[in-house]
């Protein structure tokens, strides 16, 4: 351990938090949390007799440790998930081979949704929330939360008799529907993506409302739950108002100085469009908060025209999002990641300039993995590109072709302080690997969440396509089905007793005759 290193250890808190190991390139290679991050950190440069070789290799490699603090070990839990995502340290797979990662499922889709644990999630409808590195610790988490959000652990039966969990408050009342207890799971996955205060403040003015319309048990039910809240004493990093010091994010402040940003972007925002050969065209915006997914903020468009134009389709997503009522209702990001080339951001920078709407503009294309910039249209200052063309530096390579600058991101690390000087009084050290590795991970975010989409879309179409020859089943029936089912495999699985609840007997003979003659 060198002697900058080993003075900066002893001001490690003796608080949660989540630490990050770096080598001597100042590449994070291994992201962990701690319940007491002093005594954890610490003991990666005691005696190394009885750690095992992987371990070795990792601590032979640090040169510098980095943290950041948060209020409770559930916190940590959250947010070292989304930094491993982010930065994909080569020494998180390395020293956790043996097992795979712990995902949350939840499908919404189900009258009576359960929460389950799963280490290999399926293309089934349902939502699945990770990865988590340790299974023990999010399940712990999760059990601690059911007290404010009572749920299911596995699916409901139909006249199922109410068990201990629902007389412990741990599993929804007999009195509870559907809709209301879909509602109190939808709380859970907010808190869960960073919901906390608007949460908290919600179930405050519903308990003010109970006790002013002297409902004073619910009203007292709604103080417990306040309270458990209160003792987890937990502080979200997923929202702009909370307390993680984003100016020591070093990929979000090296993006003020790369781009002459006016302040840090808070909120960024992606966008991805995907189809197949024109057919169930879908659009992700996908919301990132200092630097941190957001998922509760996350946004799916079904284009308008379906066509094989990916140009015109990312035309249609960027007008729409920046209506009047959808800019009223979301706010204006700090910044924009547009998936794709110069066509895409062509057509996306047309469509503000449409709505007459200024918002920082960029491009990650995926062939060549390289940040696109409009030298005068996305909205940058560009005096640091325009910096790298005519001074190259080691590890960064920025090119102008006509009015764009292309910036490669495989160019590594790179000193953004010897250009910025100047500029803006300099900004101390930032590597140009955390911005790549942000821009990525916001761009496979987006992609994944579009294609995510596009695929119930296709899936819904190929079930409505097959019922739509069915004589006398409208499309008021068919969006009923695919509603309730998914698809169609679930429709011809299902039991006559299931489709008489959703559709009538008369409907489900017809359904049930056509598909055993096909």
């Amino acid at each position: 351990m060198n002697q900058a290193l080993e003075a900066k250890l002893k001001s490690l808190p003796r608080s949660p938090g989540v630490y990050f190991h770096k080598d001597k390139t100042g590449e994070i290679i291994y992201v962990g949390k701690a319940a007491v991050l002093k005594n954890r950190v610490r003991q990666y440069f005691q005696s190394t007799r009885d750690m095992d070789v992987k371990t070795r290799a990792l601590v032979a490699e640090i040169v510098d440790t980095d943290w950041i603090e948060t209020d409770s070990e559930i916190d940590a839990l959250f947010l070292e998930s989304e930094m491993v995502k982010r930065y994909m340290p080569r020494f998180n797979i390395l020293l956790r081979d043996d097992r795979s990662q712990m995902f949350v499922r939840i499908d919404m889709k189900s009258e009576w949704p359960y929460v389950g644990f799963t280490r290999n999630p399926a293309d089934d409808g349902a939502d699945y929330y990770g990865p988590y590195f340790n299974g023990f610790a999010i399940k712990k988490a999760l059990r601690y939360l059911r007290k404010v959000f009572p749920y299911y652990t596995a699916p409901v039966r139909e006249n199922q008799r109410p068990s201990l969990d629902v007389h412990i408050g741990l599993s929804p009342s007999a009195d509870v529907s559907s809709q209301e207890y879909k509602k109190s799971l939808k709380k859970l996955v907010s808190y869960m993506e960073g919901g906390r205060v608007p949460l908290t403040r919600e179930i405050e003015k519903e308990m003010h409302h109970a006790a002013a319309v002297q409902d004073f048990e619910a009203a007292a039910k709604l103080r417990n739950k306040l309270g458990y809240l209160r003792e987890l004493q937990h502080k979200i990093m997923f929202g702009d108002k909370e307390f993680l010091d984003i100016s020591k994010d070093k990929a979000l402040s090296g993006l003020v100085d790369l781009f002459g940003l006016p302040k840090i972007p808070v909120r960024i925002e992606g966008y991805d469009i995907s189809h197949m050969s024109g057919t169930n065209v879908a659009a992700s915006q996908v919301v990132f908060m200092n630097g941190v997914s957001s998922r509760a903020d996350y946004r799916k468009y079904k284009t308008k025209i379906q066509q094989n134009d990916d140009y015109a389709s990312m035309h249609e997503t960027l007008f729409r999002r920046f209506s009047e009522k959808n800019i009223k209702a979301w706010g204006k990001p700090d910044l924009i990641l547009i998936d794709g080339g110069k066509g895409q951001l062509d057509a996306a920078l047309r469509a503000m300039e449409e709505q007459n709407i200024a918002v920082p503009m960029v491009s990650v294309a995926k062939r060549e993995e390289e940040i696109i910039v409009h030298a005068t249209r996305s909205g940058v200052n560009t005096t640091m590109l325009d910096s790298f063309c005519k001074n190259p530096a080691p590890g960064v390579a920025v090119e102008r072709s006509g009015e764009y600058f292309i910036v490669n991101l495989h160019a590594g690390q790179v000193n953004l302080s010897s250009h910025s000087k100047n500029l803006r009084g300099g900004a101390g050290n930032q590597t140009y690997s955390d911005i790549v590795k942000l821009f990525q991970r916001i761009r496979d975010e987006s992609h994944r969440f579009a294609v995510s989409y596009h695929t119930v879309l296709k899936r819904a179409k190929q079930t409505s396509s097959i019922l739509e020859d069915i004589p006398g089943i409208g499309p008021t029936t068919r969006r009923k089905l695919i509603r309730s089912f998914g698809s169609l495999r679930a429709v011809q699985s299902a039991t006559d007793d299931e489709l008489v609840k959703i559709i009538g007997q008369s409907k489900t003979q017809l359904i049930k005759r056509y598909l055993q003659a096909s």
